[in-house]
């Protein structure tokens, strides 16, 4: 059966009006050395009965190992995709005022995980090994790809708002 995670999709408001989207690095020996595709929204697993909003803001929290900004006005609900592997993806935006966070201050959270697989050696490793300010069109090639929809959803959102 496939998994389900929640994410928020943090965004700021760049010089000139772009908005400008945070994306998490997968960690570990796995996507070390990939970029495209290697990028994600911050998000994780549901635990059994919680609320998926609640979930993507727990998600997001422990991921960037920085305390989220408060929400100034509801965060944006961009919906479900489903990625090759079959997960189901639920994201919320919302957006981080200025000055924004520190981010050489950011800590994932870590995962055990077995590496090389079946080998049966235990590695523990960040679940997001770095995160960075994208502008959509880059984040769009960055980003799982079943992902980028989230991207175009935060930018109708927010073009929507002016």
């Amino acid at each position: 059966m496939a998994t389900t995670s929640a994410g928020l999709l943090l965004y700021r408001t760049a010089p000139g009006s772009e908005i400008e989207v945070l994306l998490g690095h997968m960690g570990g020996p796995f996507w070390a050395r990939k970029d495209e595709g290697a990028w994600s929204v911050l998000k994780g697993e549901l635990d059994p009965d919680e609320e998926p909003h609640a979930a993507a803001l727990r998600e997001a929290a422990e991921e960037l190992g920085l305390p989220l900004p408060p929400a100034s006005t509801p965060d944006v609900d961009l919906g479900e995709v489903r990625q090759r592997s079959g997960k189901r993806v639920l994201a919320w935006a919302r957006e981080w005022p200025p000055p924004g966070p520190d981010l050489d201050q950011a800590r994932s959270n870590t995962v055990e995980i077995e590496w090389p697989p079946r080998s049966g050696r235990r590695l523990e490793i960040p679940e997001i090994d770095r995160v960075a300010w994208f502008t959509p069109d880059d984040a769009r090639r960055a980003v799982v790809r079943a992902q980028a929809t989230f991207v175009d959803r935060l930018e109708a959102a927010v073009a929507g708002r002016r």
